[in-house]
């Protein structure tokens, strides 16, 4: 198994004892598709389930508030089930909360204007909008200086921290996830194949490999998962990976894949 000791734990999320995990594709602030999501992973839902987000819960759509809070309900309700524990349900970071992490520090950016217009191309203008932010503020502070940008991006998080679980939830996203037999690794869009999983850094969001092209197991786990396809092409099943990305908040589906710890697909849901 490719997991050791030396990995910072924070960084990932070990679902143990798991019979079958779900995992959710890039949401994308839709809210009513999540939860309608929800409600036919409830109806399918048995012992010995976890469930995986693969991240982007921010960006494009414009229900991004609504989302997070289904999300953070979903969550107690699963973990409100006899048996449950908090380890049950994992949350990894997707590009759009990586995004979101920087721009909150955008005043340490070298280029604060390029990064932010890079930003916007990339989808963030849906979360600023969401946090109350103005975005022709934030453009006029990323010429003006560090101090004006602080005074944007402290409106932008004093906003998220007013959200009852926002803060605390993207405090807790993890890097990556995995089942404790091996069997299963949960990553948001990408791996480097040539570097171990400890050493991924920024490959889990911006990586270039496609994982649907690796032909023999990454790490020693038996299938990698991903949330996040940048052609979007929904439900694609190689030997070695899983992609699941239906377009949610671009105009698609959202999706959820149920596997069993072999990597075998029980289930396919979508809304």
């Amino acid at each position: 198994m490719g997991v050791n000791g030396t990995m910072a734990p924070s960084k990932f999320a070990r679902l143990r004892g798991a019979r079958r995990v779900w995992a959710v594709a890039s949401i994308h602030g839709e809210a009513g598709r999540l939860r309608r999501l929800h409600d036919l992973i409830s109806e399918r839902f048995a012992d010995g389930d976890r469930v995986v987000y693969l991240g982007n819960y921010l960006g494009y759509g414009d229900r991004i508030v609504a989302t997070v809070d289904e999300l953070l309900d979903f969550r107690c309700r699963a973990l409100a089930r006899q048996g449950g524990f908090a380890c049950d349900v994992a949350f990894l970071r997707g590009a759009q909360e990586e995004m979101w992490h920087k721009l909150l520090q955008l005043q340490f950016a070298p280029n604060p204007s390029e990064v932010l217009q890079w930003m916007l191309r990339a989808g963030v203008e849906a979360t600023i909008r969401a946090y109350g932010g103005d975005l022709r503020q934030g453009l006029a502070a990323s010429r003006d200086g560090p101090r004006t940008i602080t005074r944007w991006t402290l409106g932008l998080r004093n906003a998220m921290n007013a959200a009852p679980g926002h803060t605390t939830l993207f405090s807790s996203l993890r890097h990556a996830a995995f089942t404790d037999d091996g069997g299963l690794l949960f990553v948001h869009a990408a791996i480097d194949p040539t570097r171990p999983l400890a050493a991924q850094g920024d490959a889990f969001w911006w990586g270039r490999d496609d994982i649907l092209d690796l032909g023999s197991a990454f790490g020693g786990f038996g299938r990698v998962v991903r949330g996040s396809d940048r052609e979007q092409r929904g439900f694609i099943e190689r030997d070695f990976a899983i992609s699941l990305d239906g377009g949610a908040g671009r105009g698609g589906r959202l999706m959820a894949v149920c596997l069993a710890s072999d990597g075998a697909v029980r289930d396919l849901v979508e809304a």
